[in-house]
């Protein structure tokens, strides 16, 4: 089994695509960790803000099945691949990490560059999974969030409710 760790973001209609984003995991995985939300403003674009968060899981699909997977539930939830790189999306689920592979193996970047660029994923990361090392740098999330330029993106936690449990759980 591999453990990942994903994240997911959404600025169209976001209580709708985040919960939509949960339920398919939770149907394909079991014992998901679910970090805070955090909304956020767009970034590289102006564009509505973004609820962000991340969700880590074991599974037994290779790389190539797990990202084909998640790429169907995008375009399951009306994922628009044809705009700019940097535009509004109903949703975005992202590989972060797959065990410790690093490289692209099966077309897929690993770590994710995102992790130490972006707060919106740094944070939630070190939120639900602090003590584990970056697969590359060989810090903790949470060394590596305590290093970052919090000042650089503004973010902040929101209540979110999803089947009736308050977020960040564990199911």
């Amino acid at each position: 089994m591999a453990k990942v760790f994903v994240s997911i973001g959404s600025n169209i209609d976001r209580e709708l695509y985040i919960s939509n984003a949960l339920d398919c995991l939770q149907q394909h995985f079991t014992h998901l960790s679910i970090s805070s939300v955090y909304e956020s403003e767009a970034v590289g674009f102006d564009g509505d803000n973004f609820y962000n968060l991340v969700a880590g899981f074991n599974t037994d699909l290779a790389l190539a099945k797990l990202s084909a997977l998640l790429k169907g539930i995008e375009d399951d939830n009306g994922r628009c691949r044809k705009g700019p790189k940097f535009s509004g999306r109903t949703l975005d689920i992202d590989i972060l990490t797959y065990d410790q592979l690093v490289g692209t193996p099966e077309g897929v970047q690993l770590p994710r560059d995102e992790i130490t660029k972006n707060a919106f994923v740094l944070w939630p990361l070190a939120e639900i999974a602090g003590d584990e090392l970056h697969p590359e740098l060989q810090k903790s999330y949470s060394e590596l969030w305590q290093e970052y330029d919090q000042e650089k993106q503004k973010l902040w936690t929101v209540e979110y409710i999803w089947q009736g449990i308050e977020l960040p759980a564990v199911i």
